[in-house]
Parts: structure tokens; sequence; C-alpha cells
């Protein structure tokens, strides 16, 4: 009889220890998908690298990061590296002288030497080829950012899975962007 009891025990115990640890589990997992809700993809722009797996890697048909333009950045000049080739013949709109391939960017003028240019979203890709030449041959105004209007929030994002760079990261939802240095300073000191 001893045996039996002690048996009845054993069962009653782990079973009660198997229920604990499956409940552990579930508040684990439950505490996760909770503080991933106050929190957002974004890609660091001191990080991003412009390797192009934004274009491709998305779970999106067209990915959810667009190119941003910081306008207060910007020398809004005439030979813009992030729109104009490098080997361009002409200084001109015409397309065989950007260098985007949807043309997702506007170019306006504004007066002489001084060009606006604006980022279309529907069009962009996210290829970062504005982002690359405006590093390389202007001040960095061009950079990546996703776009949480456009972005479904996976629990683990496929481009960030795939970015040399780490450059993607969690931030609080409540601030979803993260700013290049110099306009985070400015739009800063206008709050």
């Amino acid at each position: 009889m001893n045996e039996n009891v002690k048996r009845r025990d054993f069962f009653k115990n782990s079973l009660r220890a198997t229920l604990a640890l499956g409940l552990g589990g579930i508040a684990t997992f439950a505490m996760r998908k909770l503080s991933s809700r106050n929190t957002v993809w974004q890609i660091d722009p001191e990080k991003c690298v412009q390797c192009e797996q934004c274009s491709t890697r998305c779970v999106l048909d067209l990915s959810a990061v667009k190119a941003v333009h910081a306008h207060d950045m910007c020398g809004h000049c005439d030979l813009c590296g992030g729109y104009h080739r490098p080997d361009a013949k002409a200084q001109d709109t015409a397309a065989e002288n950007q260098l985007c391939p949807t043309r997702a960017i506007k170019r306006t003028f504004v007066e002489d030497p001084y060009f606006s240019y604006t980022i279309i979203e529907e069009k962009c890709i996210a290829c970062a080829k504005c982002v690359k030449g405006c590093a390389a041959f202007g001040n960095s105004s061009l950079y990546l950012q996703v776009r949480h209007d456009r972005c479904l929030n996976c629990n683990e994002c496929a481009i960030a899975k795939a970015c040399p760079a780490a450059a993607f990261r969690r931030v609080p939802s409540d601030q979803p962007y993260l700013l290049k240095s110099k306009q985070a300073a400015t739009w800063h000191a206008k709050m």
C-alpha cells in the first residue's frame, strides 16, 4: 500500500511540475509577444551599408523599407549623387541620367543652382542606390527607414536576419524612426 501511495504522489507531483513548466513557458511567450507590441523594427542609418537586402528580403512584395530624404541636411545641389548616375551625360531629368531604377526621386527646380528632391514612396523599392550615391558624392541626406504604415511588424524580420551590418533593431513604438545625427539634432532643437 505504501508503494502505491508513493507512486501516486510521484505521478501527481510530476504532473504538477509539468503543468507549472508549461504555464511558465506560455507566460514567457506572452510577455515576449506583449513587449514586441511596444516596439517596432527600424534601421539605424548610421549602421546601414546599403547592401540592397531591403529590396529583396522583405516578406511583402514591395518592401516596407523606403528611402527618406533629410531636407535640412541636403545641399539641394544641381549635381546630386543620389539622383544622377555617376556617368551621367547631362545633369537633367532624362531617365538615362537618373540613378534610381524606378524613377522614385522627383527633382524640382528651386532657383539657380538649387533643386529640391522628393522621394515618391509608391515607386521606391528600397534598393539603396540613391542612399549609396548620396553617401559617396554628397552629404548623406538620403537614408533608408522602415515605414510602419506598410510594415507587418513581424516578430522576426526577414530583412533584419539578412542584414550584414546588423542595422535593424527594435525601437519603442512611440519613437519609431531613427534619424541621421545632424537631422536628429535639428529635430530635437525644434521640440
